[in-house]
């Protein structure tokens, strides 16, 4: 067991000073699913960069517009624009426990960040799996259909690769993510040393 996952949080109120988990992992990982678990569980305020860039395109933001245009092509957002938008969240949440999901998703947004991360976690999904989850989903959206999936999933790795690998010394926790949400939530408190009653 790492340094860093011995450090993890174990209760709300351990939580409070131990502020910031990330959540990494490619879309369609059940990210977004164990956020929502863990936000409940351990009091963390969940932030989806994911969330955050469709409410700044909805809004018509300046930011948005320029996160759309990348989106609909099925690339990554440029680290600038998912930093301000980051950052922008950031600074209205003040010193409140903070749960990342999809950010950072390069070493530049890594070394950006201006708060120190506790636990990164990897939610490990085969790019198969992937395909099969988000083609089945079965929402419309454009960057659905599985060609552009196949694309998201290879700029996914051309560009996260070397984020993980800069973790990997750091205590990085992998997690399997091909199992349904309960098993992956197991493994995960397992990793971060809970249990559910």
């Amino acid at each position: 067991m790492t340094s860093s996952a011995r450090s993890r949080p174990r209760s709300r109120d351990d939580a409070r000073m131990k502020p910031v988990i990330a959540l990494l992992g490619p879309p369609g990982s059940g990210k977004g699913t164990q956020a929502e678990r863990l936000r409940d569980g351990l009091g963390f305020t969940w932030l989806s960069t994911g969330d955050l860039l469709r409410e700044a395109r909805a809004d018509g933001t300046e930011l948005g517009a320029r996160a759309g245009e990348y989106m609909d092509r099925g690339e990554l957002v440029p680290d600038d624009v998912i930093t301000d938008v980051v950052e922008q969240a950031l600074a209205e949440l003040g010193d409140r426990p903070i749960l990342l999901d999809g950010f950072p998703r390069t070493v530049a947004q890594a070394e950006a960040l201006g708060r120190e991360l506790d636990v990164v976690v990897l939610i490990d999904v085969p790019d198969d799996v992937v395909v099969e989850r988000i083609a089945g989903r079965g929402q419309g959206r454009k960057d659905d259909n599985p060609d552009t999936v196949r694309e998201r999933l290879r700029v996914y790795h051309r560009e996260t690769e070397p984020l993980v690998d800069h973790y990997e010394g750091r205590g990085l926790l992998r997690v399997d993510g091909t199992g349904d949400p309960d098993t992956v939530l197991e493994a995960l408190l397992d990793g971060l040393g809970h249990r559910r009653s």
